[in-house]
């Protein structure tokens, strides 16, 4: 007798996937276009900063990265390229990378933490798979950049990223809709870190002497 085992793709709202990717996606192409690169490497930092930390994800789940099999995130991450490439740069200047990558930050941290809950990941690794999800592409981004990485600065980056994927957790948990604990957690993610750049907030570095 065989046994059929069903395997159920947990159901995720696919805006909240696609927003994330071409915030994310578009942070990536601008950092490209700061540093004077041509179309090609502008898509390719965004395809990087837009895919990196879900693929990360999926990997540690042990499922196809998810925008394999969706249509609609290629075109999202190359229309983010356009966007990026063709808007005057002036448009662009002051801190429009750094808040597009806050909305990308919150938006994965939250997906990325519900995602890994509905395949039954244990809470605390679904927090770091959230926070994993919201960082991994914007170091991959820096890193070829050859800019410093922001997890590299006293900035509450991944502190935000924690708070997102901490409270997503737990709202979940607690029998919160998933759509509405995601929302509610990117909101709060977002806001953290946008307190951190207007205002400087940062933590404490490692001073103690030998």
């Amino acid at each position: 007798m065989t046994t059929t085992v069903e395997v159920i793709t947990p159901v995720l709202p696919p805006i909240l996937d696609l927003g994330g990717t071409a915030v994310f996606a578009l942070s990536g192409a601008l950092l490209a276009a700061r540093l004077n690169q041509t179309f090609v490497t502008c898509a390719f930092f965004a395809l990087l900063t837009g895919v990196g930390g879900g693929s990360v994800r999926d990997a540690l789940l042990g499922v196809p990265a998810f925008w394999i099999r969706d249509f609609w995130v290629l075109p999202v991450v190359l229309g983010a390229s356009l966007v990026a490439w063709f808007i005057p740069r002036k448009w662009w200047e002051g801190r429009w990378l750094e808040w597009a990558d806050a909305l990308g930050l919150a938006l994965f941290c939250a997906l990325g933490t519900a995602k890994a809950l509905a395949f039954d990941v244990a809470p605390l690794a679904a927090v770091v798979l959230g926070v994993i999800t919201g960082c991994v592409g914007g170091i991959i981004r820096d890193v070829i950049a050859g800019v410093p990485s922001i997890i590299m600065r006293p900035e509450l980056y991944v502190t935000a990223a924690a708070l997102t994927a901490g409270s997503c957790a737990i709202m979940i948990l607690l029998g919160v809709q998933q759509p509405v604990a995601m929302t509610v957690a990117a909101a709060a993610g977002f806001t953290l870190r946008g307190a951190a750049m207007i205002w400087s907030i940062e933590l404490p570095a490692y001073s103690r002497e030998a």
